[in-house]
């Protein structure tokens, strides 16, 4: 009897569980039986394992196959195990050495000629891999990705055959440098809007925060180019800002080494599901709310998207995390994200046009807005209005200010606050709004009438005092005067409809 012990990792939410691959070779008629709680394409790779080796001229032994995929309350999903198992069956029938197996992890997808398929995840399982002090083996196409865990050891492999040489000392594989210079990232340019100072002014004040944004204007007023512009002045990703949204990329298989350190931007359809939004699945999978990680969730035409979808945001947009709780397991998944979201203000879209086409009832009116609940209201920090660009505007050239400029603004806001709190505005909690978010006398009878005029909620009133922060931070002021907090008032419009 014959036994060869592997390593590997299954991904289970944002967690990258070491699996233990051990492979049994025992007398026998022959089998070849893989345990484990492996779904559908785990129990396949049999299959795509046999013709592997057949077709890299290797024996595949005629034995009973015993293949335990440890733990075994945790569930095994995707080819990543194919590479593990082929070359265990190598290591215990003797056709490889086993001494070096040790100290490797090993992922991968077999194709039937044996040669190396990516695979979804691979960032994540580098990351935990290098913790435990092992080096990788894995796709090369994987390789780029997975090397940008600054301490993992990646090694890419092309196939099965060319693992099996360097682990038998034959061929060594060489260790993967990354690209030491990457690309600076590339937004669209603000300068490109034309007017809509009021719109770009809120952009630069959520950006410096952290704030959700909900933007409401007639059709063509540049609501969504206005929101594909907000990533680019956005503060610089840091290292780790840039590996938590990579790694939450990759696990959805979205992920690509050219936008390293670019801020997402997901903008699904109205028609996206909940599930689509939030994540889930039998094996549950981030969905757009993770994959956005550290950048921009666009949600456009927002009253058009089904109520119960746009409910399963409220959660996330408070904590930052959301948990996924099947019957078999549960997943936690990080969602920092930051929303931004576009409506028409009615059916028709042109109230308050300058053309005056509108021709919608109050009533039709009412029950358009009435689509987005209060409560998803109210954890909207920065609610403006979007009016029409006069035609004359339209004919200027651009002469707004770029992108840059404002960029470096937002950063030193930013810088501000780390300093002050170690996290964005938007991120405060009601204790630290209190610590640090108190206005001067002026600025708290003012607030004090805006919560009567208004009739604002709890939630809303700590979110004034949130933007009246960044506001502040914007102005290099240590402390929350009037002009802040009038400014912060202004940008609840919605609760001034209501």
């Amino acid at each position: 009897m014959s036994l060869a012990v592997l390593y590997s990792r299954a991904l289970s939410g944002m967690d990258a569980a070491q699996v233990t691959v051990e492979v049994h070779l025992a007398n026998g008629l022959p089998n070849f039986t893989i345990v484990g709680l492996p779904e559908a394409e785990v129990k396949e790779s049999k299959d795509r394992v046999r013709a592997a080796l057949q077709n890299c001229q290797f024996e595949f032994p005629a034995r009973h196959i015993t293949v335990n995929l440890a733990p075994a309350d945790l569930p095994k999903e995707s080819g990543r195990f194919d590479l593990p198992i082929a070359l265990g069956i190598l290591a215990a029938s003797g056709q490889i050495p086993a001494g070096l197996l040790a100290d490797y992890e090993f992922a991968g997808e077999l194709a039937l000629t044996g040669e190396l398929r990516a695979i979804r995840g691979a960032l994540a399982m580098t990351y935990h891999a290098a913790h435990c002090g092992r080096a990788f083996i894995l796709p090369e196409s994987n390789a780029a990705e997975a090397a940008l865990v600054e301490q993992a050891s990646v090694y890419p492999g092309k196939s099965l055959l060319q693992v099996a040489a360097h682990l038998a000392g034959r061929e060594q594989i060489s260790r993967f440098i990354p690209d030491t210079q990457p690309q600076a990232p590339i937004y669209p340019d603000m300068r490109e809007v034309k007017g809509q100072g009021l719109a770009k002014r809120a952009l630069e004040v959520a950006a410096a925060g952290g704030h959700s944004l909900l933007m409401s204007g007639p059709p063509g007023t540049g609501k969504s180019m206005l929101a594909a512009r907000l990533p680019g002045i956005l503060p610089q990703m840091s290292q780790d800002e840039a590996l938590e949204s990579a790694a939450m990329q990759s696990l959805g298989g979205t992920f690509e080494v050219s936008r390293w350190k670019q801020r997402p931007y997901r903008a699904p359809h109205h028609t996206a599901s909940a599930v689509a939004l939030v994540g889930g699945g039998s094996n549950p999978r981030p969905g757009e709310i993770s994959i956005a990680m550290h950048g921009i969730l666009f949600l456009d035409e927002l009253p058009e998207f089904d109520r119960h979808v746009l409910e399963v945001l409220r959660e996330p947009l408070e904590s930052g995390r959301i948990t996924i709780s099947r019957a078999a397991r549960r997943a936690d998944f990080k969602a920092q994200f930051q929303l931004v979201a576009a409506m028409n203000p009615c059916p028709c879209g042109y109230l308050g046009h300058y053309s005056g086409k509108c021709r919608c009832t109050p009533d039709k009116i009412a029950r358009y807005r009435g689509k987005i609940s209060g409560p998803l209201l109210d954890r909207i920090d920065i609610q403006i209005e979007v009016g029409a660009v006069p035609q004359e505007a339209l004919l200027k050239q651009g002469d707004g200010e770029a992108s840059q400029i404002i960029q470096a603004r937002v950063e030193a806001a930013r810088q501000r606050a780390l300093a002050r709190q170690g996290k964005p505005n938007a991120q405060l909690s009601v204790t630290e709004i209190d610590m640090l978010c108190t206005p001067d006398a002026q600025g708290d009878a003012l607030l004090q009438q805006a919560i009567t005029r208004l009739n604002l909620s709890a939630r809303a009133y700590h979110r004034v005092l949130k933007v009246a922060r960044t506001i502040a931070d914007l102005a290099g002021s240590a402390n929350i005067e009037s002009t802040h907090i009038a400014e912060a008032v202004q940008y609840r419009r919605m609760d001034k409809q209501g």
